[in-house]
């Protein structure tokens, strides 16, 4: 079952106060339908190996996505957003932000293929590795705001392209998109989130 358009407004406010946000909206069926269609086509560069978005299949099971369009103020996801998984599960590669990089800095046994992905090259795979998108946390939205199992993740470049198309916003490249999916809760105003591991300041 994919979400309406519709959806609970403070959610929406929340999301839409957060620093470099510059659009935000609930998505309809129609378009989360062709997106899981591009999806489903989508490989690494090189087009040898698979792209998994679970995040984004984790999405579609909830009540309600809201898609941003960010620019570089939004702050960085609390969790990677990309691992490279061998056939059986271990992780052969690891997306790296600013705040995990002395995680990596010393060591001897990674190397570095970008300033944002190290790889284990001590773990090996078999030919069916695949780059995996698990779902992240969005801490901002939680049960003192009605919402519970939140998830957050990034579309494909191609699926990003097709949703701004489908509402008539421009092909940015200084601009990014994350979905928020979330199903309903009753409000619970005893629920202190954490939000030590992200930052959460608002337009002025």
């Amino acid at each position: 079952m994919y979400m309406t358009i519709d959806g609970p407004a403070e959610p929406l406010d929340i999301v839409k106060k957060l620093r470099g946000v510059v659009h935000a909206f609930y998505l309809s069926d129609e378009i989360l339908k062709e997106m899981k269609e591009e999806e489903n086509k989508v490989r690494a560069a090189g087009g040898n190996i698979t792209v998994d978005n679970q995040g984004f299949l984790q999405a579609l099971t909830r009540q309600h996505v809201i898609a941003i369009i960010k620019d570089p103020r939004f702050r960085p996801p609390p969790e990677p957003t990309v691992v490279l998984l061998s056939e059986d599960g271990k992780t052969m590669g690891v997306e790296v932000f600013p705040f995990t990089m002395d995680q990596y800095a010393k060591r001897d046994d990674v190397v570095w293929l970008s300033d944002a992905f190290v790889m284990f090259p001590d773990v090996r795979g078999d030919g069916g590795e695949k780059f995996v998108m698990p779902p992240v946390s969005f801490p901002e939205l939680n049960p003192s705001n009605g919402c519970k199992n939140v998830v957050s993740c990034s579309p494909a470049p191609t699926c990003d392209l097709m949703m701004r198309k489908h509402y008539s916003y421009p092909d940015d490249p200084k601009l990014a998109s994350v979905l928020i999916a979330f199903d309903d809760c009753p409000k619970d105003p005893d629920f202190k989130p954490d939000l030590s591991s992200v930052a959460v300041p608002t337009k002025k």
